[in-house]
């Protein structure tokens, strides 16, 4: 066996040999290094953090097949068409693959660095039958937080895959996930058996990411204007599959932009199609429920918008995590409204009992991450245990910082108001009895004659909204099944003056909060789109998208470099042997004619 140092400058030349990069990046090294020495690791790296390097490249360099357990099959496949292009002997066994049986004599034979399987078949008794049949190098589990209940994307088949591993006692397990906090960092461990010294905590920072959070006044219009600044492809959650369709058509009609929709309602085959224009395309917008994403490895997606709230900020998370996976500046952005709280807080009723306590709190936190006047970076690290500075300088409370109002006393009107008429009634008819107005209904009910009635000023009256969405997010004011609001959560104690109400000083009518800095791709750079043109022909050739080929990043030092030899190009990041074997002439031509 080599030593450690020997092994390390192994690894580096195979890094630099395969994928084309000079130097690991974050905590790779040091899972890589475990890997090759035989040791158990689960790795929480953030989404972009080049997971997938920690088993492809030991894969490369051990003697026997890495088996990948990813639960999608989408997932899978983007992974492979990426492995194959960097010279990587790669394949997956999944109910679409129409090789299987050729796939499996390659995995006896030995010709396989990575296979790829979903824990459907992993749990089945004839794979590991399978297994027995050749060399193991590696069990590398995908998306790991899948394993524990207390992740947020369980699946009960990952709890197979411990007998399964235990079976081959001498081969080495990866864990791998970007979302998980230290409860589920635990259950993560004891579920797939690896030992608390083989956890590596890389932190969950994204500091490409512009954060912004903003109340959804015109969501259409709101998004139309996100689509004018970011002309790269972008991904914009929608609540349900109506609101999927409606957004894509309406977005698609007034944007100018190509927009698809994409939920688990669509036919089969449209769904697919959608989602492989999507990965080819280097400007689209896809419209998607949640399903949509977590089997995409799309590098250059600009922004992810969510059009109403996230389920959890673990979920947020990973699905903002979806930007920016190439390192280049990316956004994301919410917008969210009282009502998504209302219904989220309604849908809570609905679980099992056992559930409602942690999935509270989880909606809690995320209107603490709403509300906040503060850095959004900040309280998104402190919830996943990290000690964060105050302010990132890349979230919009940090690069505009919002005015701050304590609205106690208001909110203490409008709670009273609520008590007083039964906590029957919506917003709108609390407004009009708190500011006095001239309403036959308020008059019918008599309202008018109650001690709130007039006792919100004009100058307080713009806050009312503000303060009523401030409450809701936070559970003090819930919604009955008629939209009446009650009380709820720490509403009595703000009524006896024991907890303030700060809120966030809604802008000024037409005052924009800043975006974000221009994209770092030249514009009007005739070599840059000329090799950006290349990529798109060859990427069409290969039947790949054009980030497999090579990423912006790639191509922006190309044109500011301009290679002149081979070997000149081998030293661009990202450009490794296989591909300059594969296109490096094509490339050198098109500098060389500009």
């Amino acid at each position: 066996m080599a030593d450690a140092g020997q092994m390390q400058g192994e690894a580096e030349a195979a890094l630099r040999r395969i994928f084309g990069f000079e130097q690991f990046r974050g905590v790779q090294r040091d899972v890589v290094a475990r890997v090759l020495a035989g040791q158990s690791t689960l790795a929480v790296m953030p989404t972009g953090a080049g997971k997938s390097l920690t088993y492809q490249l030991p894969a490369c360099m051990l003697d026997g097949t890495c088996v990948v357990v990813s639960p999608l099959i989408a997932l899978m496949h983007d992974q492979l068409r990426s492995a194959r292009a960097n010279g990587i002997r790669a394949a997956a066994l999944t109910s679409v693959d129409d090789d299987r049986m050729a796939t499996m004599d390659a995995f006896r034979a030995g010709e396989l660095d990575l296979l790829y399987v979903a824990p459907e078949r992993a749990s089945q008794p004839h794979f590991r039958d399978l297994l027995g049949s050749a060399r193991l190098a590696l069990f590398a589990v995908d998306e790991a937080h899948c394993v524990s209940e207390w992740g947020h994307d369980f699946r009960p088949d990952y709890r197979q895959l411990r007998p399964l591993m235990d079976a081959f006692p001498a081969v080495p397990r990866l864990a791998l996930t970007a979302t998980a906090d230290a409860h589920t960092r635990a259950d993560i461990l004891a579920q797939l058996g690896i030992g608390e010294d083989g956890l590596i905590v890389a932190g969950f920072d994204r500091p490409n990411i512009r954060y912004a959070i903003r109340h959804r006044e015109n969501g259409l219009r709101q998004l139309v204007t996100l689509l004018a600044e970011e002309r790269g492809p972008g991904i914009i959650y929608a609540p349900t599959r109506r609101k999927v369709e409606d957004l894509a058509e309406r977005l698609a009609s007034v944007s100018g932009r190509r927009v698809l929709p994409y939920h688990a309602g669509l036919p089969p085959e449209q769904r697919a199609a959608n989602q492989a224009e999507f990965v080819a395309s280097e400007d689209m917008v896809i419209v998607a429920t949640i399903a949509f994403g977590m089997g995409i490895d799309k590098p250059d997606v600009r922004f992810v918008a969510h059009a109403g709230i996230p389920k959890s900020i673990e979920a947020y998370y990973q699905e903002t995590g979806r930007a920016g996976r190439d390192g280049d500046p990316a956004r994301a952005v919410m917008l969210w409204a009282a009502g998504d709280f209302a219904q989220a807080r309604q849908r809570l009723t609905e679980l099992d009992e056992g559930r409602q306590a942690g999935e509270r709190q989880r909606l809690d936190a995320l209107a603490v991450l709403v509300e906040t006047p503060t850095c959004r970076r900040a309280v998104l690290l402190r919830h996943f245990g990290e000690e964060p500075p105050e302010r990132c300088g890349n979230c919009d409370n940090c690069l505009d910082a919002p005015d701050v109002i304590d609205t106690t006393e208001l909110a203490r009107k409008l709670l009273s108001a609520v008590y007083r008429t039964g906590q029957s009634y919506g917003f709108g008819h609390l407004q009009k009895v708190l500011t006095g107005a001239e309403d036959e209904r308020v008059r019918q009910k008599g309202h008018d004659k109650l001690s709130v009635f007039g006792i919100v000023g004009q100058a307080e009256a713009r806050l009312l909204q503000p303060v009523s969405r401030a409450l809701q997010a936070r559970g003090s004011l819930v919604a009955n099944e008629h939209g009446g609001l009650c009380l709820a959560g720490d509403a009595r104690d703000i009524l006896t003056g024991g907890m303030p109400v700060v809120i966030v000083s809604p802008p000024a009518a037409g005052k924009r909060r800043r975006g974000r800095d221009a994209a770092p791709n030249p514009v009007g750079d005739p070599l840059f789109e000329a090799l950006r043109n290349l990529r798109r022909e060859l990427a069409e050739e290969a039947q790949v998208p054009p980030y497999v080929v090579f990423h912006d990043a790639t191509l922006r030092e190309m044109a500011a470099a301009r290679p002149t030899s081979l070997v000149e190009l081998g030293a661009i990041s990202g450009v490794g042997a296989r591909k300059l074997e594969a296109y490096g002439e094509a490339f050198l031509a098109a500098i060389r004619a500009h």
